[in-house]
Parts: C-alpha cells; structure tokens; sequence
C-alpha cells in the first residue's frame, strides 16, 4: 500500500535531519563542556530556520493535515535542538525544561483564550444577536463592508481573536453559512487591523506601552489601517455578494437571549479589565502566570447556572488550539538573536515575517534594539499575520469555524487584497507621518520593564 504524502513528507524530514548529523558533532561537543556555540548551519542559514521551513511547507502544502504535520514538525525540532542547537536558556534538556517554563505562560494563555472564546462565540450565536442583525445592515456588499467596520472598531479595545470569533459568528448567519475565503482573510485582517493603533487593542502594542512607548506614538498606526480596510474591504465585500449575497430581512418573531447576551458582555470586559490591571499594576507578575485565560474561563465557569456552554465544541477548537501552539512553540525555539538596523525597510519586512512567524517575540526583539518608529512596527506586526490564515491566532480561531479557510493557497489566492493592503498602508502611512523613529537608547535606559516573549496572551 502507498505511503500517503503526508507520511512521505515526514520520512523526508527524517532523513534530512540524518544526513545533517556529521554537522552536528562540534555543537555536541560544545554543549558538553557547557558553552553556548552558535546554531549549526548549512551555506550559512541555521539549520532550526530550514526545519521551520519545511514544517511551513508542510502546512501549506498538506492543508488537511495540519496539525500531523505541525505537531510532527515541533517534535523534529525539539529533538533537533535538544541535540545539536542551544535554546536561548541553554543546552541540551536542561535548557528545553529552561525553555518550557519561559514559554508556559504564553502558551496557556493562548488556549485558555482560543477555547474560552470558542464557546463565547456559540454564545453569541445563541442569543440570536446575529440573526437579529441584518435589518440594521445595507443589503447588498455594502452590508458586508459595514460588518468588517464594526469588526474593526470592536477590536480596537477587544481582544483581536473574540473580534474575529464574534464577526464570524455574525457573518455565518447574515451569509447563510456560506462565507467566502476572501471575506475570512477580510474578517481576519478587520481584527487585526483595528487593534494596530491601540495599546489595548493587540498583545503587542500593549508590549509596547509597557516598555514606555507612548499610546500617541502606537496611534499613528491607524492612518496605514484605516486605509488598510478600505483596500481590502471593499473588494471582500463584493466577493462576497456575489458568492452569497447577505439576506435582505431577518426571520420573524426573533428574540434576544438576554441571560447570553450578559453572559458574552460579561466575559469580554473580564478580558478587558484583567488585561489593562495585570499589565499596569502587576506587570511583574504577567510573565509568570496566565491570568487572562484564567479569567476568561473563570467568567465563563460563573455563568453556566445561568446557560449551559455548548461543550461540544471543545474537541474541534482543541485541535485548532494545538495547531497554533505547536507553531508559536516551535517559532520561540528559533535563534533569533537580533534584528538588522533599525529602518522602515525592516519594519515592512516585519510585517511579512509575521505571516508566518510569531509577532511577539519579534515585538520583543525591536523593543530591546530601540531605535524604531514603533506605530509602523505596530502595523506591520500587527496587521501582517493576516495574509495567511495561520499567521495569527484570530486567523486560526475563525478557520476552527470555517475549515475550508485552511488552505495557504486559497488564502492568498483569494486573500490577495489583504496583502495588497498591507503593503500600500504602509507606504500611506510613510508618505502621510513619515519614518520618525525614538532614539536607539530610549527603552535600554533600564527604567522600563522590557517584555519577553511570554508576556502576551494573543497574537
């Protein structure tokens, strides 16, 4: 019986990582004396670098297996990096077991967030807000355009993964079901997109203003976003009249569930409030427990004497879930030690390197090097996971609902307008504010507390 491509892919891998095993012996020898050495490499790229690559690759290439591919690629690279390439913390176990506990936090977040809001969504859904909705939208693609507004203004100051979750419940009933991957990358891009400018709108520019960056400085974010959404808006919203035009009235005799309507409203400004206190008056402590998951579900668990949570959504978000882990795991194990000069061309080519990396050890690493105009860093991390669909953790929640979104090529190939713009946002907001970066010293000054790349709990 034949192999199936994904289990060649996977022997491929192997045999890769066997044939560069002679390379590995000084990093082994190195290691045992208790030196750090530098990653081995092949024509002078890391290694670690080329097996993200290939279990990118693998994502893109084999949609349907995603996370056999992304936990199979996580244990290749731990086992590569246990071996032959130090982690951050050190080598060997000791510096993975290092590694795991400094990354914990994050992790737990981002699933406490991920499946918290799963079932917030359904909660949404069954309070028949969405279905009540369409009679306050225009009914043709202008309707669906004022949907990723309202997207966009909700993620400004809520998390950027219930503001996709919720415009994806919404976009479910108003479309019939039937949404086109272009208006997903849309919706994705929405979230993303409005919470660039605010410094409680995204984990990283709340990095940022805990380092010591101004919120004026994050602001001027908004003049790429702004005209980000109209690029990518209006152009999603006519594919998707076309696709499944959104329905003219809403059914008769709909009423609102007010016990889930309280319950949505009251687990959103849980996040909120927790959000803005641990990270200003207890920011000590944010990088060594995950206390926005905890109170989501916390908020969550309060309620169900008032509604029952639709459990059964738990098994599909969890694999979704452990996708995305498996992916901002084995991206925190890579070297990325330091960033070129500071400049605007590397601030646009962050925003590309967050499709598929995580942005919040990159935020990190450009906050320890100051020297950036950080409302372009904000958009370009900010909004750059959006062009494809795993590239943040919103995008990963909205295609937990929507599987057919969980495919690199079709997201590019109809997502193409979020790409496009990307890149003339940025070029807007370059002629519009121009390139005015903080002096390099600013946030080295050992006055401020500089994040890590665990203190965050979405992307």
């Amino acid at each position: 019986m034949p192999d199936s491509p994904v289990a060649a892919l996977l022997r491929r891998l192997l045999r890769a990582v066997c044939r560069v095993a002679p390379l590995l012996v000084p990093a082994l020898a190195n290691a045992a004396t208790g030196s750090l050495p530098e990653p081995p490499a092949i024509a002078g790229v890391p290694i670690d670098f080329i097996l993200f690559a290939l279990m990118l690759l693998g994502v893109a290439l084999f949609h349907h297996h995603t996370l056999k591919v992304a936990l199979t690629g996580l244990g290749i690279i731990t086992l590569f990096k246990v071996l032959a390439s130090p982690f951050a913390e050190g080598a060997g176990m000791e510096g993975l077991i290092a590694h795991l506990g400094h990354e914990w936090v994050l992790l737990a977040n981002l699933l406490g967030l991920l499946l918290g809001f799963a079932l917030l969504s359904k909660h949404f859904e069954a309070s028949k807000i969405p279905a009540w909705l369409p009679r306050l939208l225009p009914d043709d693609w202008k309707g669906a355009f004022l949907l990723l507004v309202m997207i966009f203004v909700l993620s400004s100051f809520l998390d950027n993964i219930a503001a996709a979750l919720i415009g994806g419940t919404i976009a479910g009933v108003v479309f019939r079901g039937k949404v086109h991957i272009g208006y997903l990358a849309a919706i994705v891009a929405a979230s993303n997109a409005g919470g660039s400018g605010s410094v409680v709108g995204d984990t990283t520019t709340t990095m940022m203003w805990i380092a010591g960056v101004s919120p004026l400085s994050v602001l001027e974010a908004y003049i790429a976003a702004v005209a980000a959404v109209a690029i990518f808006g209006i152009p999603a919203s006519i594919q998707q009249q076309r696709y499944s035009p959104i329905v003219r009235e809403s059914p008769a005799g709909i009423r609102i569930d007010g016990a889930r309507v309280f319950i949505v409203a009251l687990i959103l400004l849980t996040a909120i409030i927790v959000n803005v206190v641990v990270n200003l008056r207890f920011n000590a402590w944010s990088g060594r427990f995950p206390f926005i998951g905890a109170a989501v579900w916390i908020a969550l668990l309060a309620c169900v004497p008032l509604r029952r949570p639709h459990w059964e959504e738990l098994p599909g978000a969890f694999k979704g879930s452990l996708f995305l882990l498996s992916l901002v795991l084995a991206a925190s194990m890579m070297p990325v030690q330091k960033l070129p000069e500071a400049s605007w061309h590397v601030a646009l080519g962050l925003g590309f390197i967050s499709a598929v990396f995580d942005n919040i050890p990159l935020t990190a690493l450009a906050l320890k090097q100051g020297g950036y105009d950080w409302g372009f860093i904000a958009f370009a991390v900010g909004f750059g996971g959006s062009m494809i669909w795993f590239g943040s953790s919103a995008g990963v929640a909205l295609t937990n609902l929507f599987p057919e979104g969980k495919s690199v090529f079709a997201w590019l190939r109809a997502g193409w307008h979020v790409a496009l713009a990307y890149v003339v946002g940025f070029a807007l907001l370059l002629v519009v504010h121009g390139w005015t970066p903080d002096a390099p010293h600013r946030l080295d000054s050992g006055t401020r507390h500089i994040p890590t790349a665990t203190e965050g709990a979405n992307r």
